[in-house]
């Protein structure tokens, strides 16, 4: 074949990537918002620690996605004759807000100042945004993956050789084996002692290195207690997703043939997928601390999920069912904040709406983890769709 880039392109906009970007939003609100936490099916949960569930897969796959677009969009915008320092500024103020929208989602509806959580997803994807950004407009594809394997070498040598110093959580971990997060204590297993004001590194939760610096720089309230999964360490190899995700967007912009890219794609995506396997034997596969075996793992699937959404859709022409993955991609960050938002709205209506469809389906005599699901389809695919359905009809992308 010799499909070309400006075959790839809908209104200016690349199909296949807003059907990719809009699957994983709608797999983020199934994954957050079962009907009962007590029943969920094992995919649909993230993993207790090391290893990776469907649901690991999915914030990854979104960072992965910003990178490509990222990529894309300067791209177009750098041959229009923009000027960088512009762009640049744009760039910090979108940023800007959507780490700003992150706190508002984490503080709504009660706005209790004293309880914030400062890190979170939006915030995560807003400086790798920001990180991101200033580093395509600053530098060639070469620097820019030099960056990514010094930030993925760098966290595992801090992680994996870098003694953690002892604070009072670990001294409490030393004593009882036992180290706190959101669920309650948790055992460590293997903490060794190095002289009376380090431990050696380690993997376990709440006593390694990531954990440490999170207690060190870390303000306000943390979603495990003692350490944050967005906390500060661990979004460098985050923003080597992002990075993983602008070298994919590159390889789209080539001049090769679609087939190609598509190859192209797979193969590179394959061999990330198997570096992150290889890599995982001594630094595990982790969401909770983003080890940089994750890193390479998940973004070697995304490659190879773009890979198919473009030969599905670009070269097949298959689209229709892919509907709802552009509808939901097309304004990717209105419909997570919807998802966010709605629920606390209903509540502060006095409408239990998810326990009145879980409840109900149980009633009706629907095994319960299905019931669940089944509400999480509802909210997800109606409750949430409705509106940026609305919004892709009228041709309205918000765009922060």
């Amino acid at each position: 074949m010799s499909v070309k880039d400006q075959d790839l392109l809908a209104g200016g906009r690349l199909v296949s990537l807003d059907a990719l970007r809009g699957f994983t939003v709608a797999g983020m609100i199934i994954v957050n918002v079962p009907g009962s936490w007590s029943h969920v099916y094992a995919p649909l949960r993230h993993a207790s620690w090391h290893g990776a569930t469907p649901t690991d897969l999915v914030f990854p796959f979104f960072l992965f996605i910003v990178g490509v677009s990222v990529a894309l969009a300067f791209s177009k915008q750098l041959e229009a004759g923009k000027p960088r320092k512009e762009m640049v500024k744009k760039v910090a103020f979108r940023a800007l807000k959507i780490f700003l929208l992150g706190l508002f989602l984490a503080l709504f509806p009660y706005f209790n100042f004293s309880e914030i959580r400062i890190p979170g997803v939006l915030q995560r994807i807003s400086i790798v945004f920001l990180v991101c950004s200033l580093l395509f407009l600053g530098s060639d594809w070469k620097t820019q993956a030099r960056w990514g394997a010094v930030l993925l070498l760098g966290y595992w040598v801090l992680m994996a050789l870098v003694p953690v110093p002892i604070d009072n959580v670990i001294s409490e971990a030393l004593a009882s084996g036992e180290a706190m997060r959101a669920g309650g204590m948790v055992p460590v297993e293997g903490l060794k002692q190095l002289g009376e004001g380090f431990i050696a590194p380690n993997m376990e939760p709440g006593t390694n290195m990531q954990a440490w610096v999170d207690r060190l720089l870390v303000p306000g309230r943390m979603y495990e207690k003692t350490w944050d999964p967005e906390g500060v360490l661990s979004t460098l190899p985050a923003i080597g997703t992002g990075i993983a995700g602008m070298l994919a967007g590159r390889v789209m912009l080539t001049k090769a043939t679609l087939d190609t890219k598509i190859i192209w794609l797979f193969v590179g995506g394959f061999a990330a997928f198997l570096s992150g396997c290889v890599w995982d034997w001594f630094f595990p596969i982790n969401k909770h601390i983003w080890t940089s075996s994750y890193v390479l793992y998940t973004a070697g699937l995304a490659s190879m999920g773009l890979a198919f959404c473009s030969w599905l859709i670009d070269v097949k022409g298959y689209s229709k069912w892919a509907k709802v993955g552009v509808v939901f991609g097309s304004n990717a960050v209105v419909a997570y904040v919807l998802h966010g938002l709605l629920l606390k709205i209903f509540a502060l209506l006095g409408l239990p709406v998810r326990s009145w469809v879980f409840d109900g389906l149980v009633g009706l005599g629907m095994p319960e983890k299905l019931s669940s699901l089944a509400w999480a389809l509802l909210y997800s695919l109606v409750i949430c769709y409705l509106p940026v359905l609305w919004l892709y009809k009228k041709k309205i992308f918000v765009k922060l």
